[in-house]
């Protein structure tokens, strides 16, 4: 891989560690936030999105130090409404997870031909974005509509 696309590489990289790591603390965040009788549920699954935001960011942070870079010390867009309800929270977790995806699919646009490293762990973190996104869609839907939720249109990065 040629100097031009390791630093590309490495960019995009620190974006995703930055999202990754904004998405650790809203999803933690949201768990303080949640009350009434599912709480115990729903901060758990909050929590354990929050672990496995981190896990991500980690995971991140290896790449780029593994292609010589420098882990970014930022983190990503930290989205708040103050509209608590469940139903914006998973509104804002849909969007974290779409902005991390695209920036996912940028690595792996980026990578193709020029790591197979970089594409396998690009084409890893895609196919887990999108089960996340899947399981956030399904908990937006009301009780019974099978019917997918439209994508959030024109999001930017």
């Amino acid at each position: 891989m040629n100097q031009d696309v390791k630093d590309q590489a490495v960019n995009i990289l620190n974006q995703i560690l930055e999202c990754e790591l904004a998405g650790a603390v809203c999803y933690t965040h949201y768990g303080f936030m949640v009350f009434g009788y599912n709480r115990i549920p729903i901060v758990s699954w909050l929590n354990s999105q929050a672990d496995e935001n981190l896990a991500h960011a980690r995971k991140a942070g290896e790449m780029i130090t593994h292609f010589g870079g420098h882990p970014s010390l930022g983190i990503g867009k930290l989205l708040e409404s103050h509209k608590h309800d469940i139903g914006q929270i998973l509104v804002e977790c849909m969007e974290t997870e779409n902005r991390t995806l695209l920036l996912y699919k940028d690595l792996l646009k980026l990578s193709e031909g020029h790591s197979v490293l970089l594409e396998e762990y690009a084409r890893e973190m895609i196919y887990q974005e999108e089960l996340h996104i899947g399981e956030i869609d399904k908990m937006m839907r009301k009780p019974g509509d099978i019917h997918v939720a439209e994508p959030i249109a024109n999001l930017k990065k």
